[in-house]
């Protein structure tokens, strides 16, 4: 037989399309050509391929051959078709038995001496392949979190030279166990226990765990603002299966190592503030994941937020609100999920503090104005974080509460939220906020006085009524209380610092 075909899968995006390997050999000059718009590192699979075959004891076909990568208007780049390439050259020259080919999909990069190598993206691959009803053969060093796709049947390859005696029926390829998709319980190192004093910051900060509210933490220097923002995921629910296989997915895809221990846990990304917005979108003439996408399910941190230049800190208004961010280049166009946590941590002045007499009102007011008003719209908690006391250190007998204890809570929260609508308060759209967030009249008209008094939008009307709907679940209240608006309205920090601010500048 002189035409062989095996299935592949390229990478776009988080998508893994199919690709069919066409393998054929005829009579003629020996040449070896790759069609179906190949890149450099698949027409480099030349080589390998040769000599990965020929150094395992087969025999390379001195004929003319001639690979097709079907469909042909399909980008394929990487070294992943170097399996499936040597495996259809194998199977056309009748090296290897091509009953069942069509049952499997291959992937995996040869080294010269035929041993199979790790791809990238092994998570959405396995993915298509399982709701194909095919059987991947992959890496070894990939197997492992392939597996972690339920009900994906997997075997595991080290050397080119397995798949003759797996065909041939003489020596199978054994199946990867399916892992299980259970929370390990994992050691927290970053625990709530460990922060002096700030009860309102913590309080803020189990109220934005709760109802996946955006948060914006300002103070002076070393107040704990980014010792707080680093234990909020510690704090939040665990994962679910579907949320944490997103997740790696997107790891997959991005060359990030993705520890079999604890990849259950949430996301926590903190890009230094001189980072691109190509670095937190994504980009790239072959669009790749950024900071937002890597944060999916989880959270990502903003340190010393005005020194992000304000271009970069306003393109992520868009994902913050959506949940996804799309990619568009000349050639192409992808869409990555981004529903990700903001906190945020910045000093209330170039200088680091309030009244220092270091800065005048016109130059901390310069300072904030590096924020937007919409990007500043979109954080639903802002609030301050003052200076510890004087003796604080020294009454500190007692610890905090714990991070376990609060993750419990905000746990139980959750869970009332989920079972009422379905999703956090902090993604309820206009016209359930109509729904879930109902007020009395008079509380009506007590948000609406407050509302035009502080001068704010209906953006942030909105993300009131939501931090007040979750801290009625926290209190296990099934309509919000006044109570509950008055301490949504205090979460306001940044607007009153403004208006404090244009006020004196004004005079």
């Amino acid at each position: 037989m002189s035409l062989a075909s095996v299935y592949s899968r390229a990478r776009v995006g988080l998508e893994s399309p199919l690709v069919n390997v066409e393998v054929h050999l005829a009579n003629g000059l020996p040449a070896f050509n790759i069609v179906g718009l190949p890149e450099a590192s698949v027409k480099e699979s030349k080589d390998r391929v040769r000599s990965a075959i020929i150094n395992c004891g087969y025999e390379f076909p001195a004929k003319r051959i001639t690979v097709n990568l079907a469909p042909a208007d399909l980008p394929k780049e990487g070294g992943r078709f170097d399996l499936p390439i040597a495996v259809g050259i194998l199977a056309a020259s009748d090296q290897l038995p091509n009953t069942n080919l069509h049952d499997y999909e291959f992937a995996g990069e040869l080294a010269l001496s035929g041993e199979v190598r790790a791809i990238v993206g092994e998570i959405p691959m396995a993915m298509a392949c399982c709701e194909s009803g095919r059987t991947l053969i992959i890496a070894k060093q990939n197997a492992e979190q392939a597996s972690w796709v339920k009900q994906a049947k997997i075997h595991p390859i080290d050397h080119l030279t397995q798949l003759f005696a797996h065909f041939a029926r003489q020596n199978t390829l054994p199946f990867v166990e399916e892992k299980a998709i259970e929370q390990l319980k994992v050691e927290n190192e970053l625990d709530m226990a460990d922060v002096i004093g700030q009860p309102l910051a913590k309080r803020a900060l189990e109220i934005a765990a709760s109802g996946s509210h955006n948060l914006l933490f300002i103070g002076p220097p070393g107040t704990g603002k980014t010792m707080l923002a680093s234990r909020l995921a510690g704090i939040l629910p665990p994962m679910s299966e579907v949320e944490a296989l997103e997740a790696a997915a997107i790891q997959s895809i991005s060359h990030q190592h993705i520890n079999n221990k604890s990849w259950l846990t949430r996301p926590f990304r903190a890009p230094h503030h001189t980072a691109s917005s190509a670095a937190l979108v994504g980009g790239g003439s072959q669009p790749k994941p950024g900071e937002i996408s890597l944060a999916h399910n989880g959270v990502l941190f903003l340190d010393e937020l005005p020194e992000f230049e304000r271009k970069v800190l306003d393109v992520l208004r868009e994902p913050m609100e959506s949940g996804e961010v799309t990619i568009s280049r000349a050639m192409h166009k992808q869409t990555f999920p981004a529903r990700f946590q903001l906190i945020a941590a910045m000093n209330p002045s170039p200088t680091g503090f309030y009244n220092d007499n270091r800065s005048t009102p016109e130059q901390v007011l310069r300072y904030l104005n590096r924020l937007s008003g919409p990007f500043l719209d979109r954080i639903d908690i802002q609030i301050e974080v003052a200076r510890l006391p004087k003796g604080m250190w020294a009454n500190q007998q007692t610890p905090s509460e714990s991070s376990f204890d609060i993750q419990s809570r905000v746990i139980a929260c959750r869970q009332v939220q989920i079972t009422r609508q379905g999703k956090a308060n902090a993604h309820l759209a206009s016209s359930e906020v109509r729904t879930y967030c109902q007020l009395s009249n008079a509380d009506n008209e007590f948000l609406e006085l407050a509302i035009e008094k502080l001068g704010l939008s209906t953006r942030a009307h909105h993300k009131i009524l939501k931090i007040a709907r979750t801290l009625a679940d926290l209190n296990n209240t099934e309509d919000i209380q006044h109570e509950h608006i008055i301490e949504a309205l205090s979460y306001r920090a940044m607007d009153r610092l403004l208006r404090h601010l244009t006020s004196a500048v004004t005079i």
